[in-house]
C-alpha cells in the first residue's frame, strides 16, 4: 500500500515539475511529513533525491529543444554553492518547528509570485550580475535548509523581470534544481542511513516518468491556469503546515 501511495505522490510531483518547472520539493516535503510520517529533516533529505531525479528527467527534452539558459543556470548554481553547502550542514541541527515555519513562508511567497504578471514588456533580457548573485545566494540557502531546488524563485524572476518565455524559464529552473539538489543531497549525508527509502524510491520512479512526459507537453498547456492552480495548492499546503506546527501540534 505504501508503494502505491508513493507512486501516486510521484505522479503529482512529476507533473508539477514537468509542466511548471518548479514546486517538486514544495510538494515532496509535506507529502513525506504528513502522509508518510517522515520527520522534517528526513523529509528534506528524501525530497532532494526525488526532486533531483525528476528534474533531471524533465530537463532532457528542454535541453534538446534549447529551452535552457545554460550559462545562467551554471552561474547561479556555482555562486550558490557557499550558502547551499553551509546551510545543508546545519539543517539537521535546526528544530522541526523552525524548518516547517520557514518552509511555509517560502510556500506563501512562491504562491504569490505565481499570480503576479510580468513587470516589464518587450524582448527577453539578460540577467545583470547583481541579480545573478542575489538569486544564487538565496536559492542556495533555500535548497540547503528546506530541500527546495530553487525553481520557485528562478521561474518568477526570469519571467517577471526579464521577459524570459515560460518554457525557457521552466527549462532553466529544472537545470538549477537538478544541480542544486545534487549538492544539497550530499550535504545531508548524515541523514542518509536514517531515512527509510522505500517510499522515496517509489515516488522517484513515478516522478521521473511523468516529469519527462509533462515537460514535453508543457508547451501545449495554458500556463496562466496552471500557475493559478499551483498557487492555490501552495497556499493550502502552507496554511495547513502552519496550523499543524503552531496550533494543532
Amino acid at each position: 500500500m505504501l508503494i502505491i501511495e508513493g507512486l501516486l505522490a510521484g505522479v503529482l510531483i512529476g507533473a508539477v515539475l514537468g509542466f511548471i518547472g518548479a514546486g517538486g520539493a514544495m510538494l515532496s516535503v509535506p507529502i513525506l511529513i504528513y502522509v508518510f510520517d517522515f520527520s522534517a529533516s528526513h523529509a528534506t533529505t528524501a525530497a532532494l533525491a526525488v526532486v533531483l531525479l525528476a528534474a533531471a528527467s524533465g530537463l532532457v527534452p528542454k535541453f534538446k529543444s534549447k529551452d535552457v539558459l545554460v550559462k545562467e543556470a551554471l552561474i547561479i548554481c556555482a555562486l550558490g554553492l557557499t550558502t547551499n553547502i553551509s546551510t545543508s550542514l546545519i539543517a539537521d541541527q535546526l528544530s522541526e518547528r523552525f524548518i516547517l515555519t520557514g518552509f511555509s513562508i517560502v510556500l506563501l511567497v512562491a504562491g504569490t509570485s505565481m499570480l503576479i504578471k510580468p513587470f516589464t514588456s518587450g524582448p527577453e533580457r539578460k540577467m545583470p550580475a547583481w541579480a545573478l548573485i542575489l538569486v544564487s545566494l538565496v536559492i542556495g540557502c533555500m535548497t540547503g535548509l528546506f530541500g527546495i531546488g530553487g525553481g520557485f524563485l528562478a521561474v518568477p524572476v526570469l519571467v517577471l523581470f526579464f521577459n524570459v518565455p515560460q518554457g525557457k524559464a521552466a527549462g532553466t529552473s529544472l537545470a538549477i534544481i537538478a544541480i542544486n539538489s545534487i549538492t544539497a543531497f550530499f550535504g545531508h549525508y548524515q541523514s542518509w542511513a536514517d531515512v527509510t527509502w522505500t517510499v522515496p524510491i517509489a515516488m522517484s520512479i513515478a516522478a521521473v516518468i511523468v516529469a519527462r512526459f509533462a515537460s514535453i507537453k508543457s508547451g501545449q498547456m495554458n500556463q496562466a491556469v496552471l500557475r493559478k492552480a499551483f498557487a492555490v495548492l501552495l497556499y493550502s499546503i502552507a496554511i495547513f503546515t502552519l496550523l499543524q506546527t503552531w496550533v494543532i501540534a
